[in-house]
């Protein structure tokens, strides 16, 4: 992942922070979001992948 694709990455994880309620409900998606944009982050997962993450089920 190049510099450029981390600093969008962390500028969407940003941005859906910036919409949390703190309702868990309502915010469970957005979470999710954020979620797997920090696995794609982290390199836990590849950015493209169809595929579940067996571990959480993500």
């Amino acid at each position: 992942m190049t510099d450029q694709e981390k600093t969008t990455v962390e500028s969407e994880i940003a941005t859906l922070e910036g919409k949390l309620t703190g309702d868990m409900f309502q915010d469970m998606e957005i979470r999710d979001k954020i979620h797997n944009l920090k696995m794609t982050l982290e390199g836990v997962r590849p950015s493209n992948s169809e595929f579940e993450c067996v571990g959480c089920g993500s």
